[in-house]
């Protein structure tokens, strides 16, 4: 399996949004889920309507049960994404409580691969201009990386992410000899 990165860049992430914003407001949708929530792609795909969206404006949270883990998992709905949300929905009210929030255009309420969600995230990142590897897997990992730059502490990262360990979560976001420089430059003694 190939490793994929976070981007690390808030420049870039407003042009990735943006972009995507101007393309596909189902796609747009999708990464502002994956950035704001550290779910796997799982389970942001199997993500039904009834999960963000009660009726008439956006939930406070998301509940669910992790495919992989099989653990409750439970988030708020930040005012971003809220904003997002309904943005989506106003473009499709005809969706339906039990409907798939990432609908895909083939057969009836089935929600989009997992292949193409990877495509179309390179796609939007290749056209940002944005060099390294990025997937599916990148949102999560983007997630914590910008949860750590704004000095979450990595126990709270790790049982967000339900990571065993720090070492693993270290691991993970990928933390890079700036970092550690930026450490020291911050202690400051």
């Amino acid at each position: 399996m190939k490793v994929v990165h976070p981007i690390r860049d808030k420049k870039q992430l407003e042009a990735v949004k943006t972009y995507l914003r101007g393309n596909n407001k189902r796609d747009y949708l999708l990464f502002y889920v994956g950035i704001s929530s550290a779910l796997r792609i799982s389970d942001i795909l199997r993500l039904k309507v009834k999960h963000v969206w009660n009726g008439s404006r956006p939930l406070e949270f998301i509940e669910l049960n992790e495919k992989k883990t099989g653990k409750y998992k439970r988030f708020p709905i930040t005012p971003n994404l809220t904003k997002a949300i309904k943005e989506y929905m106003k473009d499709f009210p005809d969706k339906r409580q039990e409907d798939y929030l990432f609908t895909s255009r083939k057969g009836i309420n089935k929600p989009i691969s997992r292949q193409y969600a990877a495509s179309m995230l390179n796609e939007a990142c290749d056209m940002v201009g944005i060099k390294e590897r990025f997937g599916t897997h990148g949102l999560r990992k983007t997630w914590a990386f910008f949860a750590f730059k704004k000095g979450i502490s990595l126990d709270y990262i790790s049982i967000a992410l339900n990571h065993n360990s720090i070492a693993e979560t270290k691991r993970y976001i990928g933390l890079l000899q700036e970092d550690l420089d930026n450490l020291y430059l911050e202690v400051n003694l």
